[in-house]
């Protein structure tokens, strides 16, 4: 197992928001943690990031817990958060947003290599490099905030929400990024709302609801499974 969540619980000041949740993500998957809002989701993502600290549970990744490093040990050991509403510099250049994501000293020395790879990725910013980020259309700051994360070298690519605010167009393209990117090594977990497409290109999913996981499964199960196609895609 690359990650491994064992009993996690997290609470903000009196109100607890997740309860004894487990899941694990295998090397070279995608895993979706899908749900609702206010289902857990995020603050799942930011307790593996470091960002939040969890009452009580572990948190391992290649075997190894990281439930108490500080975020950037935890970015030095492989994972990378692409957080809800792309959080870019606006009067920053394309160029200069993705070379913060490369601060990291053990690949700061490799940024002009992860550059040349993150434009293989997405070739349109290198067109745009020069272009302050609050210029691009929504789909572009997408691939600029996926892009930065990438610039870090991750093992484990969390991305939270990364079709909000999409064209349907878009999020078709950013899904077929998103297997490129598991093609190209990089293990993914998900968290969207876009449950029916998530579930179409994920290996396995978990259900989270209310602070629980209440289903797991591949996600063809997941898609044919009857709470899920009443509660979540209204069939």
């Amino acid at each position: 197992m690359m990650l491994v969540v064992e009993n996690l619980v997290i609470k903000y000041g009196g109100l607890q928001v997740l309860w004894d949740v487990n899941f694990s993500v295998n090397k070279g998957e995608i895993v979706a943690l899908v749900g609702a809002n206010a289902a857990g989701k995020t603050s799942t993502l930011k307790a593996i990031a470091g960002l939040i600290k969890s009452m009580s549970g572990t948190i391992y990744f290649s075997e190894s817990s990281i439930t108490a490093l500080p975020p950037y040990q935890i970015v030095e050991r492989g994972i990378c958060l692409i957080p809800e509403g792309r959080r870019l510099y606006p009067d920053m250049t394309v160029r200069e947003n993705l070379e913060l994501g490369a601060y990291g000293k053990h690949v700061w020395n490799e940024r002009a290599k992860m550059l040349e790879y993150v434009y293989s990725v997405f070739p349109v910013l290198e067109e745009r490099g020069k272009q302050l980020a609050r210029t691009l259309s929504g789909g572009e700051q997408q691939m600029v905030a996926i892009a930065r994360g990438l610039m870090s070298r991750p093992l484990l690519c969390m991305l939270d929400e990364p079709s909000l605010g999409l064209s349907p167009i878009m999020v078709r393209d950013l899904l077929r990024v998103i297997r490129e990117l598991r093609e190209r090594g990089t293990t993914i977990l998900l968290v969207e709302q876009n449950i029916q497409q998530t579930l179409t290109i994920a290996d396995r999913a978990y259900v989270l609801e209310n602070g629980r996981i209440v289903l797991e499964g591949s996600g063809t199960q997941l898609l044919n499974n009857d709470h899920v196609r009443e509660a979540y895609l209204g069939i």
